[in-house]
C-alpha cells in the first residue's frame, strides 16, 4: 500500500486552503479513537512511558490545530467526539480514566496542548463538560507539587492553569508566576532561550518553534490583557529572535535538519505561527507577506514527501520516511502530532495582515549571506545552493539517543540531512558523515565529537570561525576550526583539526551524504563517468554525485589520507533510505593536522537543468586554505 499524503495536492495558499489542510490531517484520526475517543492508537511501538500516556499523546496533540480551527470559526465533525474524550479521559470512574500525573510524567506534557484547547475554544471544549467533568478536569491539572524536569516542561503547567483561568474556573495562579519566573531564567540574549539552566548548552528548535518562544507568544496572545507587561517581553524576546531564526530556512522552505524530535516534522515552522497568532510585527525585512512565505513554503514541501505518512493518512515516527533510528525515546506512535501547533494562524481572522499579504519570497537580498549567531553558536550561511549551519556548541544535557549525531556534528543543512548511527562497531554503522570519527582499533568503537571542552566564535580577517576543542577517546585531544564558504567558492567550507593522541588512532572524516541510487534502474552508484551520477575514492579525495546533488571532501594537506566513498547504514539518514558518503581515512600516531575541503551541491528542483555536466566546475574552483590557518599548521 502506497502513503496517502492528505497534504498532497492542496496550493495551500489561503486561510481556507489552511483550513482544509489542518482538517485533511485530523480526519485519518478518527477510525483510531478509542471505543470512549480518549485516545488515538496509531502503532504498537513503545516509548519510555506507559501505553495510557502514548494513547494520550494521539488525542491531545491533534488539539493545537482543533483549538485554533475552532477559534477561527471553522468546524470539524470530529469535534464532538474530542470532547466527549476529554470528559472520560479525566473521570477517575471511566474505563478510559488517563490516570493521575506522577513525578515527570509524560501525562503533563499533553495538558499543554489540552490547556490551549480549553482557552481558544472554551465555547466547545469547556461548556460542553458537565459541572462534574469540569470538576474532573481541574483536578486533573491540578500538578502543582509535581516534579518536573528543569526544561521547556515548566510551560506544559503553566498552560493546563492558563486553560482554567480562561474559563472563570479556580487555578494556581502562584504557581504559575513561579513557573514563569524560573522560565525567565532560561533566557541567554539575542531573543535566545536555552532549553534549561545556565550549565545546558542546548538551543534547537524547542528554544524556537516546538515550545519556547512558541508557547512565550501564544501566552502574550492569551493572557496580554491581564499580563501586558510580561506579554510585551515575550513580543520584543521574539522580534529579536526572529532575526536569527530566518537564517535556518531556505528559499525553498526547507528549515535546516538540526537536533532532536525532527519526527515532529512541519512543527519547524511553529514560531512563525506563533508570530502571526500572536500578532507581532517583526522588523524588515521580515514583513507579514514574508513570515507567511516561511509558514506555508515549508508545509508544501512536506506536501511532496509522501513517505512521511502511512497508507491511512496518518503522520509517521521518522523524518520523511518511517524510521525508528532517529526518533527519540519519548516518540510514542502520536508524538508526530506536535507537528499540528503549526496551524495557529487559522485562529486569527481573515482580514488579519499575516491572510490580507501577499505571499513572499525568502528574504535573501536582504539578509547577509553567511551570519554568526552567538547565544546557539552558529554560523549559518545561505550559499552554495543550500541554507546550512556550522555548529560547536551543542550538546544534550542528558544521555539522548543518537545525541553525538543530533548535536555534535560540525554541519547540519537544508538540502542534505544528517544521520544517525545504527550502531558503532563498523564504521558505516556509525553515521561519519558531517564529522571527523576515530577509534583505537579494527575492534573498537568509532567515536566522535559529543561535546565540547571548550568553543568559541573568533572573526578572523573578517571571517566568523568556530573553534571548539573535544576529547573523542581517552588520550585522544582535537582542536577543530570551522570556516565557512566564501562567496567565490560558495560550495566549499573548510576545516582543521589539530589531533593529539596517546596511542596511535585510525580516523575518518566524511562531507554531506547524497542518495545512493542512481537514475533509471535505482542500482547502488557505480565508478563516476563524466555527465552521470557515480563515486569515485583516490589518494586525497571522495566525491558521490546523484539524483539528490553532488558532495565530495579533499585533504588538503599533507597526512596521505585516503579518499573512499562508503555505503552508509540503511535508514540511517534523515532524508534519503540510502545513501553515500565520502570519506578520508587516515591514522595518527601522536600528532597531527587535518586541513579538509568539504563540497556540497544540491540537485536543482528542476530537472531540465543538465547539472550533472556542469557540477564539476565548482568542484574543480577549490577554496584557499587562509594564511593564518597555514602559518599555525607549520608553527
Amino acid at each position: 500500500m502506497k502513503p496517502f499524503n492528505p497534504l498532497a495536492g492542496n496550493p495551500l495558499k489561503t486561510r481556507d486552503d489552511f483550513a482544509k489542510a489542518c482538517t485533511s490531517l485530523l480526519d485519518p484520526l478518527i477510525p483510531n479513537l478509542t471505543p470512549g475517543y480518549s485516545g488515538v492508537k496509531l502503532g504498537e511501538t513503545g516509548t519510555r512511558y506507559d501505553e495510557t500516556a502514548a494513547l494520550i499523546e494521539g488525542y491531545a496533540r491533534p488539539l493545537w490545530a482543533l483549538a485554533a480551527l475552532l477559534a477561527g470559526g471553522y468546524q470539524w465533525e470530529g469535534t464532538k467526539k474530542f470532547v466527549e474524550g476529554l470528559g472520560n479521559g479525566t473521570d477517575p470512574e471511566h474505563d478510559e480514566y488517563w490516570g493521575a500525573a506522577l513525578d515527570t510524567d509524560q501525562r503533563m506534557v499533553e495538558m499543554c496542548p489540552i490547556g490551549f484547547a480549553l482557552a481558544m475554544a472554551g465555547d466547545r471544549f469547556w461548556d460542553g463538560l458537565s459541572e462534574r467533568q469540569k470538576a474532573n478536569v481541574a483536578k486533573y491539572f491540578d500538578i502543582t507539587e509535581k516534579e518536573m524536569p528543569n526544561t521547556n516542561w515548566l510551560w506544559f503547567r503553566v498552560f493546563a492553569n492558563l486553560g482554567l483561568s480562561k474559563n472563570g474556573y479556580k487555578y494556581d495562579h502562584e504557581r504559575m508566576e513561579k513557573d514563569m519566573n524560573h522560565l525567565d531564567t532560561f533566557y541567554r540574549g539575542e531573543g535566545w532561550s536555552n532549553d534549561g539552566p545556565r550549565d545546558y548548552t542546548q538551543m534547537c528548535y524547542y528554544s524556537g518553534s516546538f515550545a519556547i518562544q512558541y508557547l512565550q507568544l501564544l501566552y502574550a496572545k492569551i493572557a496580554g490583557d491581564v499580563d501586558a507587561v510580561r506579554s510585551e517581553k515575550f513580543k520584543e524576546r521574539a522580534r529579536l529572535y526572529a532575526l536569527d531564526f530566518v537564517h535556518y530556512f531556505h528559499e525553498d522552505g526547507r528549515a535546516i535538519a538540526f537536533g532532536r524530535s525532527l519526527t515532529y516534522k512541519f512543527a519547524m515552522v511553529g514560531f512563525w505561527a506563533a508570530v502571526a497568532f500572536a500578532d507581532v510585527e517583526l522588523p524588515a525585512p521580515l514583513t507579514w507577506g514574508v513570515v507567511k512565505g516561511l509558514l506555508l513554503r515549508n508545509l508544501r514541501w512536506w506536501s511532496n514527501q509522501p513517505a512521511a505518512f502511512t497508507p491511512s493518512g496518518t503522520l509517521t515516527i521518522g523524518y520523511t520516511y518511517p524510521n525508528q533510528f532517529m526518533s527519540d525515546n519519548y516518540n510514542s506512535p502520536g508524538s508526530p502530532y506536535w507537528a499540528m501547533l503549526s496551524f495557529a494562524p487559522l485562529a486569527v481572522p481573515a482580514n488579519h495582515p499575516f491572510w490580507t499579504s501577499t505571499e513572499e519570497p525568502f528574504p535573501s537580498l536582504s539578509i547577509p549571506p553567511t551570519v554568526a549567531l552567538k547565544q546557539p553558536g552558529h554560523i549559518v550561511t545561505h550559499l552554495g545552493g543550500h541554507t546550512f549551519l556550522l555548529s560547536s556548541k551543542q550538546e544534550c544535557h542528558y544521555p539522548l539517543r543518537a545525541a553525538e549525531a543530533k548535536y555534535g556534528k560540525f554541519a547540519y543543512s537544508s538540502a542534505f540531512a544528517y544521520s544517525v548511527p545504527t550502531g558503532s562497531y563498523s564504521l558505516w554503522s556509525s553515521a561519519p558523515d558531517s564529522t571527523l570519527s576515530v577509534t583505537y582499533g579494527d575492534d573498537a568503537e568509532w567515536r566522535t565529537r559529543k561535546k565540547c571542552d571548550t568553543d568559541s566564535i573568533e572573526v578572523i580577517e573578517g571571517t566568523p570561525v568556530l573553534v571548539s576543542t573535544w576529547t573523542p577517546l581517552e588520550g585522544v585531544s582535537v582542536r577543530t576550526w570551522l570556516i565557512p564558504p566564501s562567496e567565490d567558492t560558495p560550495n566549499w567550507h573548510i576545516r582543521a583539526h589539530h589531533i593529539t593522541t596517546a596511542r596511535p588512532i585510525k580516523t575518518a572524516e566524511g562531507s554531506f551524504t547524497v542518495s545512493n541510487e542512481r537514475r533509471g534502474d535505482n542500482r547502488e552508484l557505480e565508478i563516476y563517468s563524466e555527465g552521470q551520477d557515480g563515486r569515485f575514492g583516490s589518494t586525497n579525495e571522495a566525491f558521490a554525485v546523484s539524483r539528490t546533488g553532488a558532495v565530495g571532501i579533499i585533504d588538503a594537506g599533507t597526512t596521505g589520507r585516503m579518499g573512499e566513498t562508503m555505503n552508509m547504514d540503511s535508514n540511517s539518514n534523515l532524508l534519503l533510505n540510502r545513501t553515500v558518503c565520502p570519506l578520508l581515512l587516515g591514522t595518527v600516531e601522536k600528532e597531527a593536522w587535518y586541513l579538509t575541503l568539504v563540497y556540497g551541491l544540491p540537485a536543482p528542483t528542476d530537472e531540465a537543468e543538465d547539472w550533472r555536466k556542469s557540477w564539476g566546475k565548482s568542484y574543480a574552483r577549490k577554496p584557499k586554505i587562509p594564511e593564518w590557518l597555514l602559518k599555525k599548521v607549520t608553527c
